[in-house]
């Protein structure tokens, strides 16, 4: 295929600081209206009589969640402002300890986001974002609808084995400069950047479940299984990588397709083609690219061999920082200049908030409040109803963290309704892949910090996402797992 028009791209770069995502112009009194609101709603919660299985700190949680929420999906305040208000708020409200506040900002999983996002940032400034966007449009074309296809299945199957932040900042740091070049600035409420601006976190999302090593949450949902049947039979199920594989793996390629389905359609951008984009052969790589190249290969190694060196994966992301700043092939303080910080906060605001749960018991209580109600339903209406509440949890904390806190009590549900233990395990690392809120992973927030699309767009899609990709699922469990023996 040859070259498309003819307007010469602009040196690469990121966002800068000052073009972080930024909420619409709003007046006065909407801002006062929507803050108004959210308060309304979080008395509301806070004056409902305590429930006698939830603690006082709960529900203050409850009513301080329920706040926080309307807040950011509304953006009546920038949402970095209000992410600050988690920490702040659960202080003054009593809900947690200052340390227990603040301590969520710096965990080991928020500063991995910090450090890949920072990742970005280095692909781009030394052109091998550029130069990875030259081949995948030579593969697989302008075309939107083919390249849209393409990337979705790509996205998604690579999440199975590398880490979906790493998918999904290569990939968005690929595609950024191209949509500058096309003169599509962030916030300026073009339709095209927004479709792949938010396929690409939500197709890596999907794919995370696909094997073992595509997540923290596979390897969590398998020991929590083993253990509880070791405990109710004396005997642990054993599913080790390959028959994970084999029972997840080709779920993923349906996930894939859909998530394609779902955003094209409510997102279907005008042009048919990336107009405006030149490819132009960037030619032999330099030795920035080279050393990057090498650096970030090198992480992928250690990352895959996490089980062995016991490194947390922030600690081989830090390694690689060190390996790309030493040299001067990027300078740090340039990284830091277009760092988009407040979506980084907001990543720290949602881990707080989703450990908090945790600790204060409200996490149980809607877990022990609302899963009895599936008792005595269909099968399909009990597993889509445990994978929903699990989508649900996972917006708002990890999704390790919800497979923790939901399996201890749906496994034991699933034995009194008669069910299979295996498949309800099976289905937590699959069903907390769909999430509905930008805070709800690492890949929407790194696709945030782009700054194309609002906290409002994403959930217009993600939504109907969760709630399809769902119906996959159940349907998997229902349908692929019985006639390959799962249960």
């Amino acid at each position: 295929m040859g070259a498309q028009d003819h307007t010469t791209p602009p040196p690469n770069r990121l966002v800068d600081h000052h073009e972080e995502p930024q909420s619409p112009p709003q007046s006065a009194a909407s801002i006062l209206i929507k803050c108004g609101i959210s308060i309304a709603l979080g008395l509301f919660v806070f004056l409902l009589p305590t429930p006698d299985n939830l603690t006082p700190e709960g529900h203050r949680l409850l009513a301080l969640l329920i706040t926080v929420l309307v807040l950011w999906i509304t953006e009546a305040m920038p949402i970095g402002v209000t992410a600050l208000c988690v920490g702040g708020g659960m202080i003054a409200f009593k809900i947690v300890g200052r340390n227990d506040a603040w301590t969520p900002f710096a965990n080991p999983a928020v500063m991995f986001v910090l450090m890949i996002i920072m990742f970005g940032v280095v692909l781009n400034e030394v052109g091998l974002a550029r130069r990875l966007m030259y081949h995948l449009l030579k593969f697989a074309g302008t075309n939107v609808k083919k390249l849209s296809f393409i990337l979705a299945i790509g996205c998604t199957l690579l999440a199975t084995i590398l880490h979906d932040a790493t998918v999904t900042v290569v990939m968005v740091f690929a595609f950024v400069p191209v949509f500058m070049a096309m003169g599509f600035k962030p916030g300026a409420g073009h339709k095209l950047p927004k479709f792949f601006l938010m396929l690409i976190p939500l197709a890596a999302s999907a794919g995370g479940f696909g094997t073992m090593i595509g997540g923290g949450r596979n390897p969590l949902a398998v020991e929590i299984l083993f253990r509880y049947t070791q405990e109710a039979t004396g005997v642990g199920r054993v599913i080790g990588f390959m028959e994970y594989l084999i029972i997840q793996l080709p779920i993923s390629i349906f996930t894939a397709f859909a998530t394609w389905l779902v955003v094209y359609f409510l997102f279907r951008p005008e042009e048919k083609e990336l107009k405006g984009v030149r490819l132009e052969d960037p030619g032999p790589m330099s030795t920035a690219e080279k050393g990057v190249a090498i650096i970030f290969g090198s992480a992928f190694v250690l990352w895959f061999l996490g089980d062995i060196t016991g490194w947390h994966v922030s600690v081989v992301a830090c390694m690689a920082m060190i390996g790309f700043c030493a040299p001067g092939w990027v300078s740090f303080k340039t990284i830091c200049d277009k760092f988009p910080w407040e979506s980084w906060i907001v990543f720290g605001a949602g881990v707080s908030l989703g450990m908090a749960m945790l600790t204060t018991g409200a996490g149980q209580f809607l877990a022990e409040s609302i899963l009895p109600l599936l008792e005595g339903r269909s099968s399909f209406t009990v597993f889509y109803g445990l994978g929903l509440f699990g989508s649900f949890l996972s917006s708002l904390m990890s999704n390790s963290a919800a497979v923790a806190l939901t399996l201890p009590i749906t496994l034991p549900m699933a034995d009194m309704l008669g069910m299979s233990p295996v498949a309800v395990a099976l289905l937590a690392p699959m069903t907390t892949s769909f999430i509905m809120l930008v805070i709800g992973c690492p890949p929407t927030i790194i696709a945030y910090s782009a700054g194309y699309f609002t906290q409002v767009d994403f959930i217009k899609v993600a939504v109907p996402w969760c709630l399809i990709l769902l119906v996959v699922a159940t349907i998997a469990a229902l349908v692929y797992w019985p006639m390959i023996g799962v249960y």
